[in-house]
């Protein structure tokens, strides 16, 4: 791994096949993130894949949980078997780093924050869906923690189309660089990617 890409992890968030499942309409949105595996891959640069996962009966939900606690109360939840399985079409590599979360960011209730210190990590390369959940609750976090963050827009998806332009145009360049992966992967390629 070159020094310039030895602090940097890129986090796969919440690329589910339950939540795949429900950006089907949009067409193939997961060709971009392939795209930044495979860059990484080639960088030599750390994936960690983020889940949200529950306990069998959800002890981890309360009722206080707005989000969640819909989701449990429905008969046919997202929040269990296959359904919560990382995609098929990202499957991780055994490599590659699998953390589990309990709530929306990826720090909250998972042991992501322990991993990133063991590995000296600092810059986080952020993806995910949906872009007003895992992503902006993950990203405000770690500014809060003093990452270097960088947010891979077109790996990030939500439903609205326009809280996604205003989170990926005007609130996340206040803490992160905001890049296309093709812009991404020859920064990588060139070795401009930020220290």
């Amino acid at each position: 791994m070159s020094d310039t890409h030895a602090h940097t992890a890129l986090l796969v968030m919440d690329m589910q096949e339950g939540i795949v499942a429900r950006l089907a309409q949009q067409g193939d949105v997961l060709a971009p993130v392939r795209t930044a595996i495979d860059a990484a891959r080639v960088a030599s640069i750390p994936i960690i894949y983020v889940a949200v996962t529950f306990r069998p009966g959800y002890p981890e939900i309360s009722p206080n949980n707005k989000a969640f606690f819909a989701q449990k109360e429905q008969p046919s939840s997202l929040l269990t078997g296959k359904t919560m399985e990382i995609t098929s079409a990202l499957a991780p590599q055994p490599t590659d780093i699998v953390v589990t979360k309990r709530r929306v960011s990826a720090f909250s209730g998972s042991d992501l924050e322990v991993v990133l210190r063991a590995q000296s990590i600092s810059h986080l390369v952020l993806c995910g869906i949906s872009t007003s959940g895992v992503v902006l609750s993950t990203l405000r976090e770690a500014a809060d923690k003093d990452y270097q963050l960088t947010v891979l827009a077109d790996c990030c998806f939500d439903n609205d189309a326009e809280v996604q332009r205003v989170l990926l145009t005007k609130v996340f360049p206040r803490q992160a660089e905001v890049l296309q992966v093709e812009t991404w992967k020859m920064r990588l390629i060139s070795g401009e990617l930020q220290k």
